[in-house]
């Protein structure tokens, strides 16, 4: 009879057994994950955006066209940066009498020769680039970095703005 009689230990053993033998996939946990990634992935793949900057105050427009992803000249209250790269300061470039901004125009045409693919309406239009400035910067500037646009094949210029509703 002692032969039939589990021992404390075996007890145990198969009481861990029953309880985790059957172990599942716990779906509820892995359809919460899908959801999230799913949002994430609609949200980020919606229209291109410009980068978002707080310290510029964008003019507002009522123009209905979506901008399209192109190189970004931003002109913060202190600095000039293409794609994010500092370029020039502007109390320098306010003091300078020269039209061109030798620095802008050195990195439009590397930004340039960095995207060799040139299509027809580039062709025609020439490059296109997208300045991205505070409502208030003084036009002696915006002048300059227009002109050093156009010396680096950048004609198709477009200025961000705030979409107003109409109305």
């Amino acid at each position: 009879m002692n032969s039939l009689k589990l021992s404390s230990r075996s007890k145990r053993m198969n009481h861990f057994k029953e309880l985790h033998g059957r172990s599942g996939l716990n779906l509820v946990s892995l359809m919460d994950i899908f959801t999230i990634l799913v949002f994430f992935l609609l949200v980020s793949s919606g229209a291109p955006q410009l980068p978002n900057t707080k310290d510029i105050t964008l003019p507002t427009s009522v123009a209905k066209n979506v901008p399209k992803e192109t190189l970004i000249i931003t002109i913060t209250k202190t600095d000039v940066l293409v794609q994010g790269k500092r370029v020039a300061v502007i109390s320098e470039l306010l003091k300078d009498k020269e039209t061109i901004i030798p620095e802008l125009e050195n990195e439009l045409k590397f930004q340039a020769s960095k995207r060799q693919l040139i299509t027809s309406e580039d062709k025609k239009t020439g490059r296109a680039i997208t300045i991205m400035g505070d409502e208030n910067i003084p036009y002696q500037l915006l002048r300059k970095i227009l002109a050093t646009c156009r010396q680096a094949d950048y004609t198709a210029i477009a200025f961000a703005a705030f979409q107003k509703a109409e109305g």
